[in-house]
């Protein structure tokens, strides 16, 4: 928008000045021309006059004339006479008669030949007859061949100046339609930085109530708007955190109850039933936690601080390998992910990430698989963590949803999985100015990337 204010109002000053130089320019072109052409008739004429007086003194005095002319101005006299003995000057000789001398000659008519029709030629030309006397007859003509080099110099002279100064004024146009655009359009962007913090889900952000009515208006409007919806987004991260807080009191009491009733039942068939509610109820559990976790994120984002990846690893991997020895399964650590790699996270964030992505690979893998934990250096300024199963892995379409919360693909059992582990590791790696997405593992199954910020520091001692 900036761009186009600008180029409008340099526009607009274009055709200012052209409008007021191009006409100005001409009337000096054709007010020098004419100029020229008035002082050359003059001077043509008056020594016309000295041809027509005939005499000797007449001719002298002519004679000196042109030389002086000569030597003064780049114009080159020439006179011709009709009169039989009387020699002035060079004579033209008739062989030398063009329309002109021909028109002056038998006409009596003086003609200014500017030698093109565009401005002027290389010479201007001028033939004034001479009479004898007033009403007499003619008895011969002076033309004068005068150069337009000079005049050529002054028309580049009053075109150029023109010129540098049109250029001139449009650059300061420009510099001062920059600055002016700027500032009416700032409103506009404080706007729009507005709403790419909000685009980030930063419900905090608010515009300045500054420029003309129109964007004051809107601006209020807008915040006042975000300050509703900010209050509603809070009141029901509230309500989901405090709802999934309150129940998971009564789901632990229930989960003890079936326990203690599974204890106490021999029927292989009561039995079962009670297996399936304690499943029921752990999922649901699972579910309450993950909401609880999800609510807290998006309730508040903690200042990310250098963590030790490979200690945070280490520490994770040693948790989840007793359940993954129970099935076959080998977790392997591959990649760069010694002591000296640091990443700036949330305390506590990383942790929760990587419990639920090894929560589902565990769920996906096939007994004696192995799910590969793999560090390196990502595109650009980042690290990249990988966890590669060799499960069913997903489709495009299953990807393209797999963020969505409660959304369970057709790869999990679905048995205790709440459909939100995925949307609590998008929302805590956004937070740390992380990012996660799902890709196609080499010889199948599914490899979860993990994008982390490199901390300031990446050594330790």
């Amino acid at each position: 928008m900036i761009r186009q204010l600008v180029r409008s109002y340099v526009l607009l000053v274009a055709v200012a000045v052209a409008l007021f130089t191009v006409p100005v320019a001409f009337t000096l072109t054709t007010q020098l021309k004419g100029d020229t052409a008035v002082s050359v008739k003059r001077e043509a004429s008056t020594m016309a006059l000295l041809l027509g007086d005939g005499s000797e003194a007449s001719c002298r005095a002519l004679a000196e004339m042109a030389m002086a002319y000569g030597r003064q101005t780049p114009g080159d006299v020439q006179v011709v006479s009709v009169v039989s003995g009387q020699r002035c000057l060079g004579m033209v000789p008739p062989a030398g008669r063009d329309q002109a001398l021909t028109r002056a000659l038998e006409k009596g008519e003086p003609t200014t030949d500017w030698g093109s029709s565009f401005i002027w030629g290389p010479d201007l030309v001028i033939t004034v007859p001479a009479h004898q006397r007033a009403d007499g007859p003619v008895v011969g003509a002076v033309r004068i061949v005068y150069s337009t080099r000079d005049l050529t110099s002054r028309l580049w002279s009053i075109w150029g100046f023109r010129a540098v100064l049109a250029v001139f004024v449009l650059g300061v146009a420009a510099l001062v339609g920059a600055v002016a655009a700027r500032r009416l359009t700032r409103p506009l962007r404080q706007l729009n930085d507005m709403a790419s913090k909000f685009s980030d889900g930063d419900l905090t952000a608010r515009s300045p109530v500054t420029g003309p009515r129109e964007t004051q208006t809107l601006a209020r409007t807008l915040n006042q708007g975000a300050e509703r919806l900010d209050t509603l987004m809070s009141a029901q991260r509230n309500f989901v955190a405090d709802a999934s807080h309150q129940l998971r009191t009564p789901l632990t009491a229930l989960r003890l109850s079936l326990d203690n009733i599974a204890d106490g039942v021999d029927d292989e068939y009561a039995k079962e039933d009670v297996e399936q509610a304690t499943a029921e109820v752990v999922r649901m559990s699972r579910l309450v936690n993950d909401l609880l976790v999800l609510a807290r994120a998006e309730a508040k984002v903690t200042a990310t601080e250098p963590l030790a990846l490979g200690d945070v690893l280490e520490e994770r991997l040693s948790v989840w390998r007793p359940a993954a020895d129970e099935r076959g399964i080998t977790i392997a650590l591959r990649g760069n992910a010694d002591g000296r790699l640091f990443v700036m996270a949330s305390p506590g964030h990383l942790d929760q990430v990587l419990d639920n992505v090894l929560s589902n690979a565990l769920e996906v893998s096939p007994d004696g698989g192995t799910i590969t934990v793999r560090v390196e250096a990502g595109e650009g300024d980042e690290i990249a963590l990988q966890v590669l199963d060799q499960g069913p892995g997903m489709s495009d379409g299953e990807k393209s949803r797999a963020f969505d919360r409660f959304w369970r693909g057709q790869g999990l059992t679905g048995r205790s999985g709440s459909g939100l582990g995925l949307a609590v590791v998008k929302q805590l790696l956004t937070d740390d100015g992380g990012a996660v997405a799902l890709r196609d593992a080499p010889g199948g199954g599914l490899c979860v990337w993990i994008s982390l910020r490199p901390a300031a520091q990446r050594s330790g001692g």
